[in-house]
């Protein structure tokens, strides 16, 4: 009876290594083929020049720009919504009906397909309201995409904040939202930048519902009423149109670039928020 359970588990961990390693293998093939044919087209002018004849010359510099704005200003949109969702959640509703509504609709929103998003934020945003194929209307479309996200892992953030934490200040006379601001969001915040951060990776990587409320301007906007073309949507157009596979493995390789940035930044960050907490506590 022992050796089939020594034998069992033994098979489990080699399994379970041998889904690990295919995971790697499809992730770091991914990567070598986008940089293999990517990193030739890269260069100083490819980063710093604007986009000719519909891209298929020139650089990124505006796309670059435009990604930037228009991811920012979707994460600004839907963090505070999403962690007072979250806060809400946790620390003022009872468990019940209402929550499980709650979550439910959440779910089901992080379910929807992005192109549903675009599709829902061309007809309010750019049609019904007017705010015609801009930043502005991509940022609020992101905004709802990015949403569940950032609800989710806050609310396992705040989640993790032990009860004792909260008990003793209120124990030493402190109001709920006092308690809530000073003591349970930060001991939180490793979370909440988890979900901050998954945003992030889904916003700027978004194609189907940028190009709908976005649109796909080379320009440089210079607010966020004007249109703007991502990185994701300048590579889509360049390989779906046949106009540029090199810039468009160029610009994929710019892409994975950032996105690995940011996880590095986002992890050292992390780990430091982590660290003072653990200090403090």
């Amino acid at each position: 009876m022992k050796a089939s359970a020594r034998l069992e588990e033994k098979i489990a961990k080699l399994l379970l290594w041998l889904f690990a390693i295919c995971t790697l293998l499809v992730l770091f093939s991914i990567i070598a083929h986008i940089l293999i044919n990517g990193i030739s087209g890269l260069s100083w002018d490819f980063i710093t020049q604007e986009p000719k004849r519909m891209g298929k010359e020139g650089g990124i510099f505006s796309i670059i720009i435009g990604t930037i704005y228009l991811t920012v200003a979707g994460i600004v949109l839907a963090t505070p919504i999403g962690v007072g969702a979250a806060i809400y959640l946790t620390e003022y509703v009872k468990k019940g009906r209402l929550v499980q509504i709650i979550r439910f609709a959440t779910e089901a929103l992080a379910a929807v397909p992005s192109i549903i998003f675009g599709l829902f934020g061309f007809v309010l945003f750019v049609i019904t309201l007017k705010m015609g194929w801009s930043i502005l209307s991509g940022a609020l479309t992101l905004a709802f995409m990015v949403l569940p996200t950032i609800i989710r892992a806050a609310e396992e953030g705040i989640k993790t904040v032990p009860d004792s934490y909260r008990e003793g200040s209120l124990a030493l006379g402190a109001t709920k939202w006092y308690t809530i601001r000073k003591v349970v969001l930060p001991s939180a915040l490793p979370g909440i930048a988890t979900g901050v951060i998954l945003g992030i990776g889904r916003a700027i990587g978004e194609t189907a519902a940028v190009i709908l409320t976005a649109g796909s301007s080379l320009g440089l906007p210079t607010s966020i009423l004007e249109p703007t073309r991502t990185l994701s949507v300048h590579l889509y157009i360049l390989a779906s149109e046949g106009i540029s596979a090199k810039n468009a493995y160029a610009s994929a390789t710019v892409l994975i670039i950032v996105i690995v940035i940011i996880n590095f930044l986002a992890n050292s960050l992390m780990g430091r928020l982590a660290g003072r907490n653990g200090q403090s506590h």
